[in-house]
């Protein structure tokens, strides 16, 4: 396969048995009780603002609460092993990226793997980017490079897999690197302002502060330009054969009744056609909104996964 590959990410019939006692219209009426959004990331990042209003629109289409709980640690590999365990009933559900899938597992021993997990919808494409603070003596990703070629360099790390892609890029260009890993864009973006690290790994983060002009993008880790920031490169452009494919997605346990997954997914639905979403999305995190369906996400789960695989094995 192509080494510019995208690195990013059944219930038996005796199970579905179990829940043929319960009437008909309890099922009809889901939800009766208040949802529980989980976010793999600390409050204050992009997925978790994003995140807020699309629980304040899902609670506008079905009439119950939808609580949002930030379950930040290990790249959202802490958040998904909660929804691993989570019951099937549809009343927990996460919302996030998939690089905790379709990565995360290569490396290292995690409690769940991508078949415990159906990926109702993906809503929304992300925009994954190196970033700097406004006023270091760099702007550009080379230049990043090039001062880390005389200079010891600090890095804000976020996921397993945008770490592993720096140590690479390090490796390649002989830069003394450290890491300093965060629990999301909430605790990346104090570090980058502040000058305490050089650069970092922004999923989303960084369109709060760019405006401003506090804070730089220097390279997307997108295999396409960002049609927000025309003019800034992807690293596949220069010359490094690595990017993050991955979609804010609302992911549920494996194993929840078709009825309910039919009503969490309109609900999604109708939030991608919301101006509120939209608005939040678009002109405040800069991603362009794109709904999927299950059928989609699910193939996009395994074919991102499926490439990881072959090229993390090179």
């Amino acid at each position: 396969m192509n080494k510019r590959t995208f690195l990013a990410v059944s219930t038996s019939a005796l199970a579905l048995g179990a829940v043929v006692a319960v009437p008909a219209v309890a099922q009809d009426d889901w939800p009766t009780a208040p949802l529980t959004m989980v976010i793999g990331f600390a409050p204050g990042g992009s997925t978790d603002i994003q995140g807020r209003v699309l629980a304040n629109v899902m609670e506008a289409h079905l009439g119950q609460p939808v609580n949002v709980v930030n379950q930040p640690g290990a790249g959202a590999a802490v958040a998904f092993s909660r929804l691993a365990n989570a019951d099937p009933d549809g009343y927990t559900f996460l919302f996030g990226g998939v690089t905790a899938l379709t990565f995360t597992p290569i490396l290292q021993d995690v409690e769940y793997e991508i078949d415990d997990f159906e990926y109702l919808a993906g809503l929304a494409l992300t925009q994954p980017a190196i970033v700097t603070a406004a006023g270091q003596p760099f702007t550009t990703f080379e230049e990043i490079l090039e001062y880390g070629r005389e200079n010891r360099v600090t890095y804000a790390q976020q996921t397993g897999l945008d770490e592993a892609i720096i140590r690479r890029v390090a490796e390649q260009e002989g830069l003394d690197l450290a890491i300093v890993p965060t629990g999301g864009g909430g605790g990346m973006a104090p570090l980058v302002l502040g000058r305490e690290v050089d650069f970092a790994y922004s999923g989303g983060t960084h369109a709060q502060y760019t405006p401003s002009d506090e804070m730089v993008v220097a390279a997307f880790l997108t295999s396409e330009r960002s049609p927000f920031y025309p003019d800034v490169p992807t690293l596949m452009e220069l010359g490094y054969d690595y990017s993050i494919e991955d979609w804010r997605t609302v992911i549920v346990p494996a194993g929840v009744p078709d009825s309910v997954k039919e009503t969490l997914m309109g609900a999604a639905e109708f939030a991608s056609e919301s101006e509120e979403f939209r608005a939040v999305t678009e002109d405040n995190i800069f991603f362009p909104v794109v709904y999927m369906d299950q059928d989609e996400m699910e193939e996009n789960v395994r074919r991102v996964r499926a490439s990881t695989e072959e090229v993390m094995g090179d």
